[in-house]
Formats: structure tokens, C-alpha cells, sequence
């Protein structure tokens, strides 16, 4: 039996259809900004290809963040090239792990902000961002969006 939202591709791998599967819940709940849906997936391309344009469109669109299926310093700096550019990073939902490896989240998070701000010194030193607008980033990737996407509570930013 074939999964949800999934179609069988033709190199007889299940693909997922995330814009047909997810047309009916958005155009219905999308522009309701009181609602949140984050979106992970296994599948690296999908995020530049179809995630990051619904993100990037639908308030109600968070992408959860690459750290829990590519868990590397390349994982998440690809993850990290291939949303922004179309959903921004706003519209992300920043760190986040769960309690399964429970002592292991502090070195998880603090490999997560050396990543992030290593990714944003880059854009820092190609003139993309100024030191202000990198140190407020900062703390977003490792802070405010996990806060504001999990509606934990106030950020240093606000949302739209």
C-alpha cells in the first residue's frame, strides 16, 4: 500500500508530491497566520524545489530545519543555501530537536549555531549582510525561530 501524498516514480522509488497533497489544506488554512505547520522531509532537493515556494508564500508555512535527516555541517549549510533564497529565514522554523537523545542536544545545538554563523559570516564577507543585520540573524537561527514557529512565546523580531 502506497503512502499518503506519494506517487511511485519511475525508478520505482516513492516520491512525495508536497504541492498537490498539500493544495487543499493551504488554500483553505494557508493565510492564517494564527496556524503553523512545519514541513520536514527526508528528500534534500525538495526544499528548493517545492518547501521553500510555499514557505515563501503561505503564512501558516514554517521549514523545519535539516538537523534532524542531515545532521553535518554540509547538511545544514546545504539546507541552509537552498531555502533562503525563496522562503527566507523567517520562515523557517530555526533549531529544534527532540528528547529521544535527550544528552545530546547541547552539542547538537552549539554544532547547529557554529554551522549557522559560519553560513552567515559567508554572506557577510560576499557583502550579502552587514555585521548588524549577521548578529541579529544569529540569534534568530538559534533562538527566536524555534520560539516563534513553536508559539512559545515573544521574540526579538516580529512576524507578519
Amino acid at each position: 500500500m502506497k503512502p499518503s501524498g506519494q506517487t511511485k516514480a519511475r525508478t520505482s522509488r516513492w516520491q512525495t508530491e508536497w504541492t498537490r497533497a498539500l493544495r487543499p489544506l493551504l488554500e483553505a488554512h494557508g493565510n492564517e497566520a494564527a496556524l503553523r505547520l512545519i514541513l520536514f522531509t527526508l528528500d534534500e532537493s525538495t526544499y528548493s524545489r517545492e518547501l521553500a515556494p510555499l514557505a515563501g508564500h503561505y503564512p501558516a508555512l514554517r521549514l523545519g530545519p535539516a538537523w534532524w535527516f542531515h545532521d553535518s555541517p554540509n547538511g545544514i549549510t546545504r539546507y541552509l543555501d537552498q531555502v533562503t533564497e525563496t522562503a527566507g529565514l523567517y520562515n523557517t522554523a530555526g533549531f529544534n530537536d527532540d528528547t529521544r537523545a535527550f544528552l545530546s542536544i547541547p552539542a547538537r545545538h552549539d554544532l547547529w549555531r557554529r554551522v549557522s554563523v559560519n553560513w552567515l559570516a559567508g554572506l557577510v564577507l560576499r557583502g550579502v549582510l552587514d555585521d548588524a543585520d549577521a548578529h541579529t540573524l544569529a540569534r534568530a537561527l538559534a533562538y527566536d525561530l524555534a520560539k516563534d514557529a513553536y508559539r512559545l512565546g515573544p521574540t526579538a523580531y516580529k512576524t507578519i
